[in-house]
């Protein structure tokens, strides 16, 4: 939003200095792309018992198995390219535990070693029955993660919590008994398209 307003005041200034309407439109057009691109739609949660939704709009690109130090887990992986909808969501509700920044590369967002180098940040959420983990990874173009969340802070389901500019992906770590609502090559939205159900046994 900020850039839009922005470069709109530049297309007044350019104009009313120089009445040379090329000059004029090019901060304009910038300043319609930047409004669009940072566009926040409104989006529809769904409720239920273990829902996990999709923290970012995109295409889930892997939903596997892998292991970590914490135990299996099952990871989904969500490319966003530069057309989707770069405000990132709560997957579910619960206390936040970790908010944890990396500085890092900027690789393509679609290679698997992206998830381990480029900048990012892990968010954890307790859910009280169970935690999911999820991270924004910046991409090739991304230069700035926002993450507005911070430990100790209570979230819901489908919350807005920050966003990664330009291309980028997110990576959502779930229980080893998880549920699984996507497969590979299908496209979500953040915070209404369900990843997964987590059965209500489910223990850390």
């Amino acid at each position: 939003m900020l850039y839009g307003i922005s470069l709109l005041i530049v297309a007044v200034i350019v104009g009313v200095s120089t009445h040379f309407v090329v000059l004029t439109a090019i901060p304009v057009l910038l300043a319609a792309f930047f409004l669009w691109f940072f566009r926040d739609p409104n989006r529809t949660i769904p409720t239920g018992p273990g829902i996990v939704v999709s923290p970012a709009d995109g295409k889930v690109e892997e939903a596997e198995w892998v292991s970590t130090t914490a135990g299996d887990r099952i990871r989904i992986t969500v490319f966003l390219n530069v057309f989707n909808v770069h405000v990132n969501r709560v997957p579910v509700g619960g206390k936040v535990t970790l908010v944890e920044y990396r500085e890092g590369l900027f690789l393509n967002a679609m290679k698997s070693e992206s998830a381990v180098l480029n900048e990012q940040t892990m968010i954890t959420i307790d859910n009280g029955e169970y935690e999911v983990s999820f991270k924004q990874i910046a991409g090739l173009l991304a230069r700035r993660i926002v993450c507005n969340l911070k430990v100790g802070d209570v979230v819901e389901r489908g919350q807005r919590m920050g966003l990664i500019k330009f291309g980028s992906r997110t990576d959502i770590l779930l229980p080893a008994n998880a549920e699984l609502r996507v497969k590979p090559g299908q496209h979500v939205k953040g915070g209404s398209s369900i990843l997964a159900v987590i059965p209500q046994e489910s223990s850390h």
